[in-house]
């Protein structure tokens, strides 16, 4: 049973007896000093950097284009990501980038344990920033400790006040930056702060300050082992091949406090400082095995290193390792790291097919798209010299930088003339569609089919749409309709 669990039962036992529900049992990290801690600061220091400064970078797209490198324009129904334009039609490709994301977090699960939520989660760099800033105001967990069991004073009140301030102040500009990536960060930083925002801007900036401010400072660990679904899944990732943070329990055990002496009874390496427990986020103490709250982020390791260091003993009582190097040492054997196993290599499979169709489908994005709905009420409508008429709502999109006058045919329909909606006596073989550049435009178009058209109660045809200026062409796969006596008796 580890020791959040005993904690709970005991908390059970002191209100009298068994309950389903406990109340929350608080955590107080220790802070640590050592490699996993200097990483995990320096993939901190990244991600807020790239997240605070990224809607401040320009790209230049051209005269009238937005300057901003990364762009959800809501209003003009556009993602810009740097030379990359993405329109509401693609939502193929963020459904296969949401997929490629999945099955690279699944590789990455089994390979390395929960190192995503160690390092690199959202809620992980924020909760660090604000339990730092916590630290720095409070104290270390000693310190919390006996503060928050003292009775209310000034300097209680005082540190517990600045604190949170500063964690609404980070918050707000989390909320603030967040807000900047659907819009010019420039435009609306200044009519934020002129109060000539939308009221929109002032709700979600609110709102992601809130969320911030709840699930870094209050939430936190409550986030991971409860909120997100990720732990729950992860067990169906890792295997005996898995780098996780380990306790090697052959070497650390029979625990024993104090000095090694030659005349004591044999006992392990761990010395039962409970260090790796009190500098654990989460709460857990990593000596009871694998567990679902475990984020991976090493910083137990930090601390037991230095017990070790302190104690002269080797360091890695508490290491990178996967359960079956831990079962050979045990045995007096070792076992190489294997990165490919049958699970790895499904995984890898996976996200080469899955990356490779994104990169195939973003390549083959043609400039021009067409799509045409056929009318559903009339089919057809009959002429006066015998031929047949249906009506089409054919939707063009221009990609390009340029207005295009685009010429539209029909194939599959011998004879066919083509009549734009607004003019249906002028009849043509090809009809000339302009499309301004970087939009989307919508046509009445109507098919006629001479009276001695080969009979067909649905004939397939293809719409051919052509740039004269480029030379690019896209088609669209429609059907024409006629009565029954027109085809010759039936369908």
């Amino acid at each position: 049973m580890s020791r959040v669990h005993e904690r709970r039962v005991q908390l059970e036992k002191d209100l009298g007896g068994d309950h389903l529900y406990a109340s929350r049992v608080r955590v107080y990290a220790k802070a640590v000093k050592g490699k996993m801690r200097r990483i995990k600061w320096a993939v901190l220091a990244f991600c807020l950097t790239v997240y605070y400064l990224l809607p401040w970078l320009r790209w230049d797209r051209g005269p009238g284009r937005p300057t901003q490198a990364v762009l959800l324009d809501v209003a003009s129904r556009r993602y810009y990501f740097f030379g990359l334009e993405f329109w509401p039609q693609d939502i193929y490709l963020l459904t296969g980038t949401l997929i490629v994301a999945a099955v690279a977090l699944f590789l990455v699960t089994s390979l390395f344990g929960r190192v995503w939520c160690g390092y690199s989660c959202p809620q992980t760099v924020w909760t660090d920033l604000f339990m730092w800033f916590e630290r720095e105001i409070e104290g270390d967990r000693n310190d919390r400790m006996k503060r928050d069991a003292g009775p209310l004073s000034f300097d209680k009140l005082w540190r517990k006040s600045a604190k949170h301030a500063i964690w609404l102040f980070f918050a707000f500009w989390t909320g603030g930056a967040w807000i900047m990536y659907f819009g010019d960060a420039p435009t609306i930083t200044r009519e934020f702060w002129t109060g000539t925002a939308p009221g929109a801007t002032y709700f979600f900036t609110g709102l992601f300050t809130f969320t911030t401010y709840a699930l870094a400072g209050w939430g936190r660990e409550q986030v991971c082992t409860y909120m997100c679904p990720w732990p729950r899944f992860q067990s169906a990732m890792l295997d005996e091949q898995s780098l996780t943070t380990t306790y090697q329990a052959w070497r650390g055990e029979p625990r024993a406090r104090g000095k090694r002496d030659p005349g004591a009874p044999p006992a392990g390496d761990c010395v039962d400082c409970a260090a790796c427990y009190t500098a654990c986020p989460m709460g857990i103490d990593i000596r009871d095995g694998i567990q679902l709250e475990c984020i991976n982020c090493g910083l137990c390791i930090d601390a037991c290193d230095h017990v070790m260091e302190v104690t002269g003993r080797p360091k890695g009582l508490i290491a990178w390792d996967t359960l079956a190097d831990q079962k050979a040492k045990q045995e007096g054997r070792s076992v190489s790291f294997r990165l490919l196993r049958p699970r790895t290599m499904i995984y890898f499979g996976a996200l080469a097919v899955a990356g490779t169709a994104m990169l195939v489908a973003l390549l083959l994005r043609a400039p021009i798209a067409m799509d045409a709905e056929h009318d559903r009420a009339p089919l057809f409508v009959p002429l006066p010299d015998g031929g047949l008429r249906n009506g089409y709502t054919v939707n063009l999109t221009n990609r390009t930088q340029l207005a295009a006058p685009f010429v539209l045919t029909v194939r599959g329909l011998p004879g066919a003339r083509l009549a734009n909606g607004t003019a249906p006596q002028e009849r043509h073989a090809a009809l000339t569609l302009p499309v301004k550049a970087d939009s989307i435009a919508d046509f009445r178009v109507l098919v006629i089919a001479p009276p001695n058209a080969p009979p067909a109660a649905r004939r397939p045809i293809t719409f051919v749409l052509r740039d004269p200026a480029t030379g690019d062409e896209t088609t669209y796969a429609a059907a024409f309709f006629g009565p029954a006596a027109y085809v010759g008796g039936g369908p």
